[in-house]
């Protein structure tokens, strides 16, 4: 594999003008904020690059004298006429569009960084504006659940911010919030998500061939970064909700040279239930806080310091208490080496961690959860040539995680004591433009993850009796794995291009659950000397066409994943078991489908149309008769129809409907009599069908201000506004009117949920 490599770089690297070549470089920021702009395309001469995610960019050519077009899409194009006879060093400012506003029509200017011109797979970007527009659940701006709308993302029911991705579990999504692992975001038992939108700058999707420097999941990557913080002015923003407030403060340290920005967000539930003397004793709330400060060292060196802290409490009177919430902690140093090297070292920390306090026994306890990492990373981008984007690197990460413990009476029992593992990575990939019509993205990640002596580890025997693994040494067991990655796009002309991809992922650490839904009581747990690393392989198809700017663009992708360590549990499993892997099963899975997606870019009407049709299955000797079986998160067929329509340059209205076919459960299939006692009798995993999924939110905004210092906007929205019940969970329970008989209840978490929001900026 060294060697074809090693082929493919010199060959892709010989492949150059041969006369004599200099570089332009530098960074592309906005003119007003001075935040750096990701994906900016520079082009010149035919060639085309981007910036990278802090906005530097690099362009070799022959010498001669160019124009250069930065466009980026929201943004006014810019144009440079330079003589190119000796390296140039241009950091360049884009000013956002401004927008005409006519009866007829709303104009952006900007080239859009479509699909067609990409060589990714299943890459979404993903616009922090749009997002803020759509109509969410009690007026809360929410980007996890916005997600949720795009063709192959499955939401998993009503107040839910976990999601599916081509037929994924929740765990199987990396969630990166300035390249730390978030390993819960969800707020209130999954109504919000973690993300405060004050403070998120841009958003991508990868569900697809992700490229190399990402791994640890199987379906997708959700890459999250924070603003930098303006470092031309001061200004405050803010929102007042319903259910929550929040209030964003950011401005200059040194103007031009170091900035901060500082987002708080708190729910009030709580203070309102205080009001009511039945409830006076109950908590309800969440609360997150981000951080970030940035400072330019000179025009080669560049530091990032960030972070957030988020917690939610759930207490019921003096019975039950429940605390969950995420540390994140992100260092980063950006150097620029020459005009073609760049590099990123980074220093990540992240935990998670929950803890359930039973307070009505006798003796009291509290079970308890973590998962702790820290992260070192150094990344490296090279830009040899127009033709050729190199990104290589390594990572070392030291996890620890309390998969589910008991704590009584201050004593530790020995089931929380901490298991600890080394994940180690190498990456490299390329980009590469072959000609006009081909280009190829291709890399490999080589990972190991070593399971350290630390924490308490099973053998089980043939009656599943728990015997202490003894070992000599410091190691338990080692996990070593290959992850090649493939893209390769044909772009007959500028308005189409197809595109097939390979893709083999690795995920060591896992999500055990009983149910599709997020619980506090959801337990993560690490690779083991019985729990083996989740594989997937996926190839994946599609063709992308851009129409006329008024039109917008159209996709067809399409997927199929082989699953290999797929864990489930046993039938009459319990949570509340100390040795987890006892309860357990492993075996395998697939996932395939087609994904649609028709999105309309600009005019006065403009949003997307998304469908997905899918199946996803697991087969594990021990369950349903050792047959295939559909996945919790199963959904056949799932369309989505989100649109934005400006009234005037005062009003606004949008609108998000959803149709799912219902997920997959598992209910009785009869029932008999057991010492005089009717006991329910269940066969096929997960052979049942929850009701079918649909509802239609609304939202009217109204912009009472809007100039560069000052904005002022009401929001009025209805969630499900034509009032479908649409089931969280069914019980089937006996009849307590007439013993022996028993009757279905259903629970409907919403049904017509109407809220006002307030967001102002100054």
């Amino acid at each position: 594999m060294k060697n074809i490599l090693l082929f493919l770089y010199i060959l892709s690297t010989s492949i150059v003008f041969a006369q004599e070549q200099f570089t332009i470089n530098g960074k592309v920021s906005d003119l007003y904020n001075g935040e750096s702009l990701k994906d900016v395309g520079v082009e010149a001469n035919g060639s085309t690059v981007y910036s990278n995610n802090y906005g530097f960019y690099s362009l070799t050519l022959p010498k001669g004298v160019y124009k250069l077009s930065f466009k980026l899409d929201g943004y006014n194009d810019e144009s440079l006429n330079i003589n190119l006879n000796s390296d140039i060093e241009k950091d360049v400012f884009l000013t956002q569009n401004e927008v005409n506003i006519s009866l007829k029509e709303v104009v952006t200017k900007g080239k859009l960084l479509n699909k067609v011109d990409r060589t990714e797979m299943g890459m979404e970007k993903v616009s922090v504006a749009t997002l803020n527009k759509m109509p969410i659940i009690f007026g809360e701006k929410d980007i996890i659940k916005s997600l949720q709308f795009l063709p192959g993302v499955t939401n998993l029911g009503d107040g839910q911010s976990g999601f599916s991705v081509r037929g994924g579990s929740l765990d199987q999504n990396l969630i990166l919030l300035d390249e730390a692992p978030v390993y819960n975001a969800a707020h209130l038992l999954g109504f919000f998500s973690t993300f405060n939108s004050d403070a998120v700058k841009n958003v991508t999707l990868y569900k697809g061939t992700a490229p190399a420097e990402y791994g640890g999941r199987l379906s997708s990557v959700v890459d999250v970064n924070m603003k930098e913080g303006n470092n031309k002015v001061y200004n405050v923003s803010g929102g007042l909700g319903l259910i929550s407030t929040h209030l964003n403060v950011e401005g200059p340290i040194i103007k031009n040279k170091a900035s901060f920005i500082v987002s708080g967000r708190r729910s009030y539930a709580d203070l309102i239930l205080k009001l009511d003397d039945k409830f006076k004793d109950n908590d309800v709330y969440f609360y997150d806080f981000n951080a970030k400060v940035n400072y330019k060292i000179n025009d080669k060196n560049h530091i990032y310091l960030s972070g957030y802290f988020g917690r939610d409490v759930l207490g019921i009177n003096d019975r039950v208490g429940i605390n969950w919430g995420n540390k994140t902690a992100t260092l980063r140093f950006n150097r620029i080496w020459n005009e073609q090297l760049f590099s990123n070292t980074t220093l990540i920390y992240s935990n998670f961690d929950y803890k359930i306090d039973i307070k009505r026994t006798d003796p009291q306890f509290s079970i308890i959860s973590k998962v702790q990492d820290l992260t070192l990373k150094q990344d490296f981008n090279y830009y040899p040539n127009p033709n050729n984007e190199w990104k290589f690197g390594i990572n070392i990460k030291k996890l620890n995680n309390i998969p589910g413990g008991i704590k009584e009476l201050s004593q530790l029992d020995f089931s929380t004591k901490e298991r600890r593992a080394l994940e180690t990575a190498i990456y490299i990939r390329n980009d590469w433009k072959l000609n006009d019509k081909w280009s190829v993205l291709y890399g490999m990640r080589l990972s190991n993850f070593t399971v350290l002596k630390g924490g308490y580890y099973y053998n089980f025997d043939a009656e599943m009796n728990a015997d202490t693994l003894q070992t000599n040494g410091k190691i338990i067991k080692n996990y070593f794995q290959p992850e090649p990655r493939v893209s390769i796009s044909y772009k007959p002309d500028n308005k189409q291009s197809f595109k097939i991809g390979y893709s083999r992922n690795t995920q060591n650490i896992h999500l055990i659950a009983n149910s599709a839904f997020f619980s506090p009581s959801d337990r993560w747990i690490m690779n083991s000397n019985i729990i083996k690393p989740e594989i997937a392989n996926q190839i994946s198809f599609g063709y992308f066409r851009n129409l006329n700017p008024t039109y917008g663009e159209f996709s067809i992708e399409g997927f199929y994943k082989n699953l290999e360590n797929q864990l489930d549990f046993k039938d009459g499993s319990s949570l509340q078991e100390i040795f987890v892997e006892k309860q357990l099963l492993f075996g395998k899975g697939r996932a395939y489908g087609l994904e649609f997606l028709y999105k309309k870019n600009i005019g006065k009407l403009h949003g997307w149309l998304a469908y997905t049709l899918s199946k996803t299955e697991k087969q594990i000797n021990g369950i349903n008769n050792n047959k295939w079986y559909p996945a919790k998160q199963d959904k056949r067929h799932d369309f989505s129809l989100v649109t934005l329509y400006k009234i005037n340059h005062r009003w606004s209205v949008s609108s998000a409907y959803v149709f799912q076919t219902g997920s997959a459960v598992t209910f009785p299939s009869g029932r008999y009599s057991l010492d005089g006692q009717q006991v329910l009798q269940y066969s096929e995993r997960n052979g049942s069908r929850m009701p079918d999924y649909h509802r239609l939110d609304v939202n009217l905004s109204w912009l009472i201000r809007n100039d560069r210092n000052r904005k002022s906007e009401l929001t009025f929205g209805v969630y499900n506004i034509y009032g479908r019940e649409n089931p969280f969970f069914i019980n089937i329970q006996q009849n307590e009117d007439k013993p022996g008989e028993y009757e279905v209840k259903k629970q409907v978490l919403f049904k017509f949920i109407p809220s006002i929001t307030w967001n102002f900026k100054f």
